[in-house]
């Protein structure tokens, strides 16, 4: 059974047909199921909206025909899929979350439940199966939960921006929250109130993409500085490492637990595959000097120095492996630091140059080349698939085993 859910906010004229040109693709889901996939799709066709969602199925002939067909009273602007319970919970524009169930044999989708959780659109929406709560974030700057079985709003936060990125612990009961500002909150939550435990603070630009480990207990965030962070929770120390291997912000984030590797793709079109099973060292702080560290020349704001020396000052810039303020002089080098995360060349002075082994500039990741600009990322480890959507209105399936290798449906 290979199935696929649509949503198109344009009212135009529906040909059922396996190529939709003119689709913008907001979400999509692997299952465990054999060729089971979840798609939401917005149209960009330039005419009246009407927002649908549609169950696309695989027939015999290898066609995709809607065997389901729902209208929304507004657009959807995210989703999330429980394949356990066939569940489907819809963040729209309004604020809403509704939910629907489909039957077993996806030729029916019965509207469960309807939450007023916003005062402005849905931004991310996740349902806990364990806990029975729907989580939700918002446009309006706040998070919610609420009970699936009774419908009723059990908690709320007030976060500080608009959140992008929301992943949550069953064990712990700990929700992490990414927003717009660049940091990570984590919560607490109980059956009805929730506490703040602490923020992290580490990326310049928004937080895009967040995945959370459990058995390792690692948190991976991905940003609009092109910059993933790993935040090492489960060790209790405070480590955060970064990873720098994309040229855009990054926009999804896997973590394969069978094989400890982390997927990243970003709106560069690059899918990276990193392996966690590397002892990664933590970049150092930027120290601050008014002059080099290596040749003492002094910086250009350094007046005094610069008239005492009769020297014109310098521009400062900073070694990636040790942290120096040095002149472009002292750091005219540029190599890879993988286990820093730096997988491309960057800014490292003289000596530090000197000292990086062949063995240390050995690549920790694979760079793998989707051919469009990712918007959307999913994961399915069960077959190793991953599928891709784009601003080119494709989807590609990525076969992570054999990466290269890359079957493309188009929307």
């Amino acid at each position: 059974l290979n199935i696929h859910i649509f949503h198109n906010t344009y009212g135009l004229p529906f040909c059922p047909s396996p190529m939709i040109l003119s689709t913008l693709i907001l979400a999509m889901f692997l299952t465990w199921q054999p060729n089971l996939v979840i798609r939401i799709y917005l149209s960009q066709r330039h005419l009246f909206l009407d927002v649908t969602i549609r169950v696309w199925l695989k027939r015999d002939s290898g066609q995709y025909w809607p065997s389901v067909y729902h209208t929304m009273p507004v657009a959807c602007s995210c989703m999330s899929f429980n394949p356990e319970t066939r569940r489907i919970s819809l963040g729209l524009e309004n604020g809403t979350v509704s939910e629907f169930v489909l039957s077993e044999d996806y030729n029916q989708m019965t509207p469960a439940r309807t939450y007023q959780a916003h005062q402005g659109g849905v931004t991310v929406v996740l349902f806990v199966l364990e806990m029975e709560w729907v989580l939700s974030t918002g446009q309006d700057k706040s998070f919610t939960w609420h009970c699936s079985e009774s419908g009723q709003q059990l908690g709320t936060y007030q976060t500080t921006a608009w959140v992008s990125g929301l992943q949550f612990d069953v064990e712990t009961r700990h929700a992490f929250v990414g927003d717009h500002s660049g940091q990570v909150t984590i919560l607490k939550l109980e059956q009805d109130n929730c506490s703040l435990v602490t923020t992290f603070k580490g990326h310049t630009g928004n937080v895009t993409a967040l995945c959370w480990d459990p058995v390792q207990r690692v948190l991976f965030s991905g940003s609009s500085d092109h910059s993933i962070i790993m935040w090492d929770i489960g060790g209790r120390k405070g480590t955060a490492f970064e990873l720098q291997g994309h040229n855009d912000k990054v926009q999804g984030l896997c973590y394969a637990s069978h094989t400890r590797q982390l997927i990243s793709c970003g709106s560069d079109g690059g899918i990276v595959i990193w392996s966690m099973d590397v002892t990664r060292q933590e970049t150092p702080e930027w120290l601050d000097s008014d002059s080099c560290q290596k040749c003492e020349q002094p910086f250009f704001w350094n007046f005094k120095q610069m008239w005492d020396s009769k020297k014109i000052g310098l521009r400062q810039h900073h070694c990636r492996k040790c942290g120096q303020a040095v002149c472009g002089k002292c750091s005219s080098k540029r190599s890879t630091i993988p286990l820093m995360g730096f997988e491309f060349e960057v800014r490292v002075c003289d000596s530090c140059h000197d000292s990086i082994t062949d063995e240390e500039r050995a690549p920790t990741a694979t760079f793998h080349d989707s051919k469009h600009s990712i918007i959307h990322m999913q994961y399915e480890p069960t077959r190793g698939w991953l599928l891709t959507s784009g601003t080119d209105k494709i989807i590609k399936v990525n076969l992570t085993h054999i990466i290269t290798n890359i079957v493309v449906y188009t929307g």
